[in-house]
């Protein structure tokens, strides 16, 4: 497919890096000509110097032929521009990425007027996977998948987990039958685990539950979810102002770090029932004067990365029992992760995933109603791994076959992580057996490169 990425950001250059495995052709546009360079001496892809609003520099870079436009710039007016000029130019498909909540409030009429495929709305999603793991410790994060029928968490194991020096076989029988351990990373690598496989301290998991039972499981593993009544936020930007609002309308106590007076002033009229606190000097000796020992929840998300780390590692360091930290670059998830803090919010993440989601579901051949189709895929193991849906069509060649059957024939490292049937997920064992009509989720390393059900059979 024929992409062009305009705007090299921390997103921009992380798409490129994550499309630059596939069979495609890539061109990235952008003002800053060492941006430019340095994008296209590491990967194999074009580069145009120029802004993407301009119909000139969208010529050269060929967006007549594009099958994706995709405007990345820090500016949401030159993203709808270029979009608009894109799609004017004959691209298939133009994607925005919106920050402003005045502009990314309405999306359908700025689709129509721009002639917008997709928009990403980084600030509202990072709220939501926030809002989603408030009161969670750091060592599991939680992820919601397929509409909302699936959970995925992902769990460091600490030496008191339940989990540990024990196979996969002896979880299932002696702990829990309704949660699936689809991926495992161990010393950076990755592992799609069978009943024999034994999980270890410091062991990364992807565990695959049904939203009905994640809070059972999560007390069976000793993971108790604080109620985080009360929530520290420390800086509030467009994300924090959409998290705030939720958090006061359901009335729980919302404190507000913020170093310029005239945000402050800002946020007390947004918020006057939050308490909103200029904190000049050290976040962390405001944090002190606050009471760390009141705090349930502390999201540190300011828009400095270094500053973040620092609130986030002093909080957690001060037992703090729910520490989430916004990031963007990926080298300071990947910090992060190594010191069992591993609820990271990242708006360039999150970005990035649903532009691949959107970019892999068009690509991918749908197959056929008999044989199955595809649905779309999820991202795991730190990127390492997907988690891929598809139906069970009617001529499916292994319907009412044990998955534990030879007959099964199932590809070495894909594992069946679950099976949606009438909406509901079961959790699949050595007897499960697929029928026409069910879901199928198959967890494999991304290599693996399965995009049609055909391709994880042998």
């Amino acid at each position: 497919m024929k992409i062009i990425i305009a705007g090299l950001g921390e997103a921009g250059v992380s798409l490129v890096k994550a499309l630059s495995t596939g069979d495609h052709d890539i061109t990235v546009i952008d003002r800053d000509s060492a941006l430019v360079d340095s994008v296209t001496d590491r990967f194999s892809v074009n580069g145009v110097v120029g802004s993407g609003a301009s119909k000139e520099t969208l010529l050269k870079a060929g967006a007549e032929g594009a099958d994706f436009f995709i405007a990345l710039t820090h500016i949401d007016e030159v993203n709808l521009l270029s979009c608009m000029q894109a799609k004017n130019q004959g691209a298939r498909m133009t994607v925005s990425r919106l920050q402003m909540p005045d502009l990314a409030s309405d999306v359908q009429a700025l689709k129509e007027e721009y002639g917008i495929d997709y928009i990403v709305r980084p600030c509202r999603d990072i709220a939501e996977e926030i809002y989603r793991n408030l009161g969670l410790p750091g060592f599991v994060k939680l992820e919601g998948i397929f509409r909302g029928t699936v959970t995925l968490i992902d769990l460091n194991v600490m030496r008191d987990s339940p989990l540990a020096d024990k196979s996969l076989a002896e979880i299932r029988k002696s702990i829990r039958e309704d949660m699936l351990i689809s991926t495992v990373i161990r010393n950076d690598k990755l592992f799609i685990p069978d009943g024999n496989f034994v999980v270890e301290v410091g062991d990364i998991l992807t565990i695959c539950a049904s939203k009905e039972s994640l809070d059972d499981i999560l007390k069976t593993l000793g993971i108790k979810k604080d109620p985080a009544k009360s929530v520290v936020l420390t800086g509030c930007d467009l994300t924090g102002e959409y998290l705030a609002r939720r958090l006061i309308a359901e009335g729980r106590k919302v404190t507000i770090l913020e170093k310029e007076v005239g945000r402050c002033r800002e946020l007390m009229g947004l918020f006057p029932e939050a308490n909103v606190i200029c904190s000049k000097g050290d976040t962390t000796a405001v944090l002190e004067e606050v009471g760390l020992g009141k705090i349930g929840t502390l999201i540190s998300m300011t828009e400095n990365d270094e500053t973040n780390l620092v609130v986030s590692m002093f909080a957690w360091a001060k037992k703090v029992p729910s520490v989430i930290t916004k990031v963007d670059k990926q080298s300071h998830v990947r910090l992060l992760h190594k010191v069992n803090i591993d609820i990271t919010a990242s708006p360039t993440e999150l970005s990035v995933l649903k532009i691949l989601h959107l970019i892999r579901n068009n690509e991918v051949l749908s197959g056929s109603a008999e044989t199955g189709c595809y649905h779309g895929f999820y991202r795991v193991a730190d990127g390492m791994a997907d988690v891929t849906e598809f139906s069970v069509g009617s001529e499916f060649h292994a319907l009412d076959v044990p998955l534990a059957d030879k007959a099964f024939n199932l590809q070495k490292n894909v594992l069946v992580s679950g099976i949606i049937r009438d909406g509901k997920l079961i959790i699949p064992n050595g007897s499960s057996c697929l029928k026409a009509g069910d879901r199928l989720l198959l967890t494999a390393p991304v290599d693996k490169k399965i995009k049609a059900l055909a391709d994880a059979f042998r």
